[in-house]
């Protein structure tokens, strides 16, 4: 089955698909003002404790304050207090030479080891949802290509699937001679048969990291960033390269040169499927990623071998509708049920990773009688999920031929409708031309002043933020390109006027 990843990173915002086949199955955008990653760590201070949820808030300098459980504190709280105390006080890291401190009390309260005002190391685990801010832990780790280091431990543990008995046993020990003091280490999937040169090489990247990183607390202060994930691309190929990857295609060459330095860091016999996509021609328009975002979001989603699904959200769950549509019913009813709710399988779960729905899901298949076909349908469900990244639980059929799934959540679910899918896909192509078309009078004609008249939804896009696109386009050029914005104009359309307010031709 071949794979590819298509990375649209022109104007600051990246789009990544994953294509199996062809076929999208997830879908990944960043912009520039997303923060709080799951993974990242930060440097925050106690704002709140609360006794009756046995947890405390976390400022971060953000509005919404990070949630912190005691059980999310691990054993080794008062180690990494005392890191962090230690480590404000020098630039040197203390890490190396930290005496680790006794473990907290596994049934404890969160008063006895927190107190408002302390600082400490936090590190995300659930992105802000809603209303509510991010979840953290003080059990700090850095994830590697096949390795997760974890500070103040001293455990080692093998990912379950790896179920070799022999190949657990040879990864333990090989850990066991390359562990550095203080930390502990959990082994990935990735690393099964690779040699001890790879591993120790991992390993050894992610502790550099650590020590250089760390140095970075003493200067710091609360909402700082100490250790994080700049680019979501290099995030994805660590969890995602193996030797099923067709082609890495990169319309932006900055990136191309960062993923291509990375593929061959990790996977050498690889790099030549990394590609810079340099056509004038949408990215994600030739390989028909736009066109299949505006079919698949939305309420009711098509199931390409008839009838269709509904996908619902309610505050406590997610409900997805399985339907026969016009799906020939040639057979008894029977038949038709176990045929409808096998094709609806596939586009379940792919659709459940492209909008990264999570919590609580309700599945209500068309009803079936027989025990053999039920057994059949859940079979099918967690065939067609076991590709799902995410971890999740899938129980069989209930009598009422519900099926019930859970699906971690950590980042906010993506909802597009079809609408804005559209909107979205058509303001990028217009975006993309409305840059060319500013650098080409700029650069080639010298214009001096130029005015932009534009759809509402790209002049929000071009002027929101303090560092808006339009500000940017004043550093570059040293040049102000004055926007107004006009409800009038379709997304497609734009125009340029010159400083005597005369329409400049443009090529669109």
């Amino acid at each position: 089955m071949s794979s590819e990843i298509i990375i649209n990173s022109t104007r600051g915002k990246s789009r990544i698909g994953l294509l199996k086949e062809k076929k999208l199955v997830e879908f990944h955008q960043e912009t520039d003002e997303v923060k709080f990653n799951v993974g990242d760590i930060y440097l925050g201070r106690i704002k709140k404790i609360n006794k009756s949820l046995n947890a405390s808030f976390v400022d971060l300098g953000s509005e919404k304050d990070a949630f912190l459980h005691y059980l999310d504190l691990g054993p080794q709280f008062l180690s990494l207090k005392k890191l962090v105390k230690e480590q404000k006080k020098t630039t040197k890291n203390v890490f190396p030479s930290l005496k680790k401190e006794k473990d907290i009390n596994k049934f404890g309260t969160i008063n006895e080891v927190c107190s408002k005002g302390d600082e400490i190391l936090v590190q995300v685990v659930k992105e802000p949802i809603s209303t509510k801010g991010p979840r953290v832990t003080t059990e700090l780790s850095l994830a590697g290509r096949y390795l997760i280091l974890v500070a103040f431990s001293d455990a080692i543990n093998v990912s379950k699937k790896i179920t070799n008995k022999e190949e657990r046993s040879r990864l333990i020990n090989l850990i066991k001679a390359i562990k550095p003091k203080n930390f502990g280490v959990i082994v990935r999937t990735n690393a099964e048969s690779k040699p001890v040169s790879e591993l120790d090489k991992d390993l050894q990247d992610l502790v550099s990291l650590w020590n250089t990183k760390i140095t970075k607390v003493s200067k710091s202060k609360k909402g700082d960033r100490i250790i994080g994930e700049d680019n979501k691309a290099t995030l994805l190929l660590r969890d995602l390269l193996n030797s099923s990857f067709d082609n890495i295609i990169v319309d932006n060459k900055e990136l191309y040169n960062e993923i291509k330095l990375y593929v061959r860091k990790f996977e050498p016999k690889k790099e030549k499927i990394v590609k810079h996509y340099s056509s004038p021609a949408p990215i994600f328009e030739v390989y028909g990623i736009e066109k299949q975002l505006e079919s698949l979001f939305g309420e009711t989603v098509k199931v390409p071998e008839g009838g269709y699904i509904i996908i619902q959200h309610t505050e406590a769950l997610h409900a997805i509708d399985v339907n026969s549509g016009k799906t020939s019913k040639a057979g008894s009813q029977e038949e038709t049920a176990i045929k409808v709710n096998l094709d609806s399988v596939k586009t379940i779960a792919r659709q459940l990773r492209l909008r990264d729905i999570g919590g609580i899901i309700v599945i209500d298949f068309i009803d079936m009688r027989k025990i053999s076909n039920k057994k059949l349908l859940y079979s099918a469900m967690k065939k067609a999920m076991s590709e799902d990244r995410s971890k999740h639980t899938i129980l069989p059929l209930s009598r009422f031929c519900l099926m019930q799934i859970t699906r971690q959540r950590v980042r906010p679910e993506l909802k597009m409708s079809k609408e804005e899918a559209e909107l979205d896909s058509q303001g990028t192509q217009t975006a993309d031309v409305i840059e060319q078309t500013i650098e080409y009078l700029f650069n080639k004609q010298n214009q001096k002043n130029i005015q932009l008249i534009v759809h509402p939804y790209l002049f929000s896009y071009f002027t929101i933020g303090v560092l808006s696109r339009q500000y940017k386009w004043f550093i570059k050029y040293r040049r102000w390109v004055k926007i107004k914005q006009d409800p009038d104009l379709s997304i497609k359309d734009f125009i340029v006027l010159d400083s005597d307010g005369q329409k400049i031709e443009t090529k669109k």
